[in-house]
């Protein structure tokens, strides 16, 4: 593997990868985060397998969140990381199992044209706990409306069945709960357990820097 591809969740632009992707290429390593928001699972995962296609050697591919159910569409991964994310099985959603916890959807503001919004305060405390308030301001000011239904897309192929993964627990997620995360990690290669928040890429992004750059060693 000689590139990292970094896809974010609901709600999330690429710019938030932005702290961990500078230490990756800083480090010499080749990064693409693709951009989502195409209005459903299976635009969102065509516009992955796009990228994936381009390069040159499969890459290690991580999923965050939503991101989860968008890597497990997708074919040609060399690895795959599950950052605190759903890994659906055969007729399985991020909806179906489990969706938003009853906080983040405490912060969701529906607007007229179907889409939704998340309130700038609560968002920050269900998905930036445990964050530095600057980045996780930072972090908040990028958030962006999100269209319906992607939660409730199925993929249509299940690329952890046969490829090498690693599933991280992040055991202070107000998100997706901690013991949904781990009953999901066990479908996955291994496992690793961090005592951070959902977004670990704003808090503590050499952490995952660190993490990425071991499975690229390996």
């Amino acid at each position: 593997m000689s590139a990292v591809l970094l896809v974010h969740g609901l709600y999330h632009r690429p710019e938030h990868f932005g702290r961990v992707a500078e230490r990756l290429r800083t480090a010499g390593i080749e990064v693409v985060v693709p951009e989502l928001h195409r209005g459903s699972l299976s635009a969102d995962t065509a516009a992955v397998q796009s990228a994936v296609d381009a390069l040159a050697e499969p890459p290690l591919v991580l999923g965050h969140s939503y991101g989860g159910s968008v890597i497990t569409g997708v074919r040609g991964a060399g690895q795959l990381v599950y950052l605190t994310a759903f890994v659906p099985d055969t007729g399985e959603s991020a909806a179906t199992l489990g969706g938003a916890s009853p906080r983040l959807q405490e912060a969701i503001i529906p607007e007229p044209d179907g889409s939704t919004r998340l309130c700038p305060d609560l968002a920050a405390e269900v998905l930036y706990n445990g964050c530095p308030a600057p980045p996780a301001a930072w972090a908040v000011g990028l958030l962006r409306p999100q269209a319906p239904g992607c939660g409730r897309g199925v993929p249509l192929h299940h690329s952890w069945k046969d490829t090498p993964s690693t599933y991280v627990v992040c055991g202070q997620d107000r998100v997706i709960d901690p013991a949904l995360q781990r009953k999901m990690a066990a479908r996955c290669t291994e496992v690793r357990e961090w005592r951070t928040g959902h977004s670990p890429f704003v808090g503590h992004p050499g952490l995952l820097a660190e993490l990425l750059e071991e499975l690229m060693r390996r």
